[in-house]
């Protein structure tokens, strides 16, 4: 064996150091942010003019002939499909309210208005503020709705009319629940030892 090397520092293992003596690393200073373009400084005056020219000129044929272009094709198309889709979801839900309210004070009519606020509040408040609570009422609301659907959809349309009620309802929970994620959240603590 030969023996330990006296100008080397004995380093002391891991296990001897306290976690309170432990010291992290020095945080490195974040990288200068880069100055923002000022227009004026930056952009000579003629870019500015003839970017503007260019603007106004585009806004002028837009208004002139993409707006009436735009109209004429609006009118010209076929939107049945949109007030079909509407009825295959919105009529088998009045049929299912309507036979299940009899005999309670709710009239049919309020229930469905209900069904309908409560779908569109929820929509536009799971959109806006992404509450939980908005995003599992809107949750209900589509599996409640997708169900009433499957349950008052004459029975050889069944099948189709709950598929359409389940693209309605994720086409709104693009919106609804955008930004949820799957991805497990981890936050880690240190606690000092006491």
């Amino acid at each position: 064996m030969s023996e330990p090397d006296k100008h080397k520092p004995a380093i002391p293992p891991l296990e001897t150091i306290d976690d309170s003596q432990r010291v992290p690393p020095p945080r490195r200073p974040a990288p200068p942010r880069p100055q923002p373009i000022k227009t004026a400084d930056a952009i000579p005056p003629g870019a500015i003019a003839a970017f503007a020219v260019v603007g106004i000129v585009a806004l002028v044929l837009v208004l002139k002939w993409g707006i009436p272009k735009g109209i004429g094709w609006y009118h010209h198309q076929n939107w049945a499909w949109v007030t079909q889709w509407t009825a295959t979801v919105t009529d088998p839900v009045h049929t299912y309210l309507t036979a299940h309210t009899v005999g309670l004070p709710l009239t049919a009519t309020s229930a469905f208005v209900i069904w309908q606020g409560v779908g569109i509040t929820s929509l536009v408040l799971s959109w806006i503020t992404g509450a939980v609570g908005a995003r599992l009422t809107w949750t209900a609301h589509g599996a409640c709705s997708v169900f009433m659907v499957w349950d008052a959809a004459p029975a050889a349309g069944r099948p189709v009319a709950a598929a359409l009620a389940v693209l309605a309802w994720t086409i709104g929970s693009l919106f609804a629940l955008r930004g949820l994620s799957l991805r497990p959240l981890i936050h880690l603590h240190n606690h000092p030892a006491r």
